[in-house]
């Protein structure tokens, strides 16, 4: 089945929005594997799949939002594996991303479920940072889908207090893209934390940080304007 998720997963780049089309055929086997009873793997690797397709079509998901993707994402956040809930936390964030206002009815339980992932210890091995991290990312993307529609004022100091991120290093892009945006934009709740996001890019730019050049170079620029 890995194998056919990642097949799955290689469609929907190449065809983007057109894969859609051929989502009734696919979507019941892969969400056979994400029920409770299969193990974990299977579990993980589902949500992920899931992920890849919200990611790569984009709005043309939304007919199975509700049905497929929504349900999907509240079971694999409350699944007791660490690596089930980091898939469910990507998921969650690139479906809001890609599907804008059509998933803004449901930020609320989203937010609530994501949110019991900041009570992970992110310094208990890679795969427990690795759910803090897209946890971070996921509320990211919800801000920068519809920030009108977050509650900022609370959510931006809970996922400062994780950052840096510790494991995966691919959502330094979208991390850094909401931070730097809310700074652009003069927001209030971001100019109340400018201490906070100071230090976060601060470290983020010292010898031994992970953070990848071409981010490094956005947070110098930036870094002066936060005092």
């Amino acid at each position: 089945m890995t194998s056919v998720c990642d097949l799955v997963g290689s469609f929907g780049r190449v065809m983007g929005p057109l894969f859609a089309q051929y989502l009734p055929q696919f979507l019941p086997p892969i969400c056979n594997f994400a029920k409770s009873s299969r193990p974990a793997s299977d579990r993980a690797m589902a949500i992920g799949c899931l992920g890849e397709l919200a990611q790569e079509l984009g709005e043309a998901i939304k007919d199975y939002w509700k049905s497929i993707f929504l349900p999907g994402i509240l079971a694999g956040l409350s699944d007791e594996e660490s690596n089930v809930k980091r898939n469910a936390a990507f998921c969650a964030g690139v479906c809001c991303e890609g599907l804008g206002e059509v998933a803004v009815a449901d930020y609320g339980q989203l937010l609530q479920a994501v949110g019991q992932l900041f009570s992970i210890d992110h310094n208990s091995g890679d795969t427990p940072a690795a759910a803090v991290d897209n946890a971070c990312a996921c509320m990211c993307r919800m801000i920068m889908a519809s920030p009108t529609n977050m509650p900022v004022s609370q959510v931006l100091p809970v996922v400062l207090s994780k950052l840096p991120l510790k494991n995966d290093m691919t959502e330094n892009e979208t991390v850094y893209k909401c931070l730097l945006g809310l700074i652009q934009m003069n927001n209030v709740d971001a100019l109340a934390n400018k201490a906070e996001i100071k230090r976060v890019f601060t470290e983020s730019l010292a010898e031994d940080s992970r953070v990848d050049d071409e981010n490094k170079e956005k947070l110098k620029l930036a870094l002066p304007t936060l005092g």
